[in-house]
């Protein structure tokens, strides 16, 4: 992973960032879900518990952290009807896809986006800032939130995407430098937001993949000001834009419905594409030693290991593709990419794939992790282990490499549908009520 780490340093403000320092987007600081750490094995609500403590609103974003500071994103139903004069009209061509009569409604009542910043030394919130107060557009899923886009970070500043709800540039202590509002999206089947923007060097990107007027864009991150826009021939995605440096020049690469595309990241022209996802890709690339492995798993299954040095042009059918594989690939969850292998749930279920990520050759297949049914949050690796958390709050911990192992199983009493994090051996994991700093020798406790 030495030169993700490098590419990693050339992207963030302060150079002296290592992967054990900070956890800046939401698959960590590798932007493959590992680090080297060593983080506790076991825990429970009375065991390794250093704090816990409640989140207002609700939020699946990834906690994403700098030095002491915590940030999360929370939507808060305040419960209150706004006033009849005063209901904005949806800004951009909501709605294009309705939704059932069983299927998800508008809410009726105001919404807080709100940023949250909690202490790493005892879980205090030390700042909560309201970024936008307004109804929602639409509707999500019984199972998403108004929040599920995580924020990244350069360690000077905060960039936070709440998709319809506007573009923020925050600087640590919760003031907002700049913000652009780019409209309002139209999810397919009203199930909600949830890309979130990347930065490399002094920009910001932002996918706009929805059922109207799809694009690519990047942004000055200290000004806001928009540099490049790529209209893009796409529906619904929900994939994070992936930045890697090939030939000595960044591209920024992104799933699609209808082709995977890397582009150029200084003109934003298109540098190579190839089909072959199936339709609402949602899991973010992964990337590791010159390959990108592209994956997607609704009404069907399909992973792509493609080497870019080669990709010029379509790609679909050329020697590129380095190996692919089609079966029992993920839906929600993105990949875990470690040393040797790569490791992927079926569609979203405790349906675990391992496979040798130069060869694509299966290590095991279709594994059934016994105590997880359902999952969302994608897996995170560390310490030679893979950590695997289910939708009730089960995370099992596994040993990295061929053979599959079980080294243990831990339990929190509560829902869990944001990804770990990890900094310094601890695992900062958010609920749906509560955030949790597990470290060895917390003994348990809630504030």
């Amino acid at each position: 992973m030495v030169f993700a780490k490098l590419l990693v340093c050339l992207g963030l403000a302060w150079a002296g960032v290592s992967e054990d320092d900070n956890w800046t987007q939401w698959r960590g600081p590798n932007y493959t879900g590992t680090v080297e750490s060593q983080p506790p094995l076991e825990w429970s609500d009375s065991k390794n518990i250093r704090w816990k403590v409640a989140v207002p609103g609700s939020g699946q974003s990834t906690p994403i952290i700098w030095g002491d500071q915590i940030f999360l994103l929370s939507a808060i139903d305040t419960g209150e009807a706004p006033k009849a004069d005063t209901e904005e009209k949806p800004k951009g061509a909501a709605s294009l896809v309705r939704p059932s009569r069983r299927g998800p409604q508008r809410p009726t009542t105001l919404h807080q986006f709100a940023v949250v910043c909690v202490s790493r030394k005892d879980g205090q919130v030390m700042w909560k800032k309201v970024v936008r107060e307004e109804v929602p557009h639409e509707g999500k899923h019984g199972t998403a939130s108004f929040a599920s886009n995580s924020p990244v970070t350069d360690g000077e500043h905060l960039y936070v995407s709440f998709g319809s709800r506007g573009l923020y540039c925050m600087d640590l202590k919760g003031n907002v430098i700049w913000e652009k509002d780019l409209g309002d999206m139209s999810i397919a089947f009203q199930f909600g937001e949830g890309s979130s923007p990347a930065i490399y060097g002094d920009s910001l990107i932002v996918n706009w993949d929805h059922e109207g007027s799809s694009f690519i864009a990047t942004f000055d991150k200290k000004t806001g000001e928009e540099r490049w826009r790529q209209a893009r021939d796409e529906t619904t995605s929900w994939g994070t834009p992936l930045i890697v440096e090939v030939n000595g020049k960044p591209q920024v690469i992104v799933t699609g419905s209808n082709y995977s595309r890397g582009y150029d990241h200084a003109s934003g022209q298109e540098i190579w594409r190839c089909a072959g996802m199936t339709s609402n890709p949602i899991p973010t690339p992964v990337y590791a030693d010159g390959i990108v492995y592209l994956m997607s798993g609704f009404r069907g299954a399909a992973l792509q290991a493609i080497r870019l040095a080669d990709a010029k042009g379509d790609i679909s059918e050329a020697g590129s593709i380095v190996w692919q594989h089609d079966r029992r690939t993920s839906y929600v969850p993105s990949a875990l990419l470690t040393k040797d292998h790569i490791y992927f749930l079926s569609v979203m279920s405790g349906i675990l794939t391992c496979l040798d990520r130069n060869t694509g050759e299966v290590a095991y297949e279709s594994q059934r992790l016994e105590s997880i049914s359902s999952i969302y949050a994608s897996p995170v690796g560390a310490a030679g282990r893979v950590y695997i958390t289910g939708r009730d709050g089960t995370t099992m911990v596994l040993q990295q490499g061929s053979e599959f192992k079980v080294l243990a199983t831990n339990s929190l009493d509560e829902t869990v549908d944001a990804s770990l994090a990890i900094v310094d051996d601890q695992i900062y994991l958010r609920g749906d009520q509560h955030l949790y700093c597990i470290a060895e020798g917390g003994a348990g406790g809630s504030q």
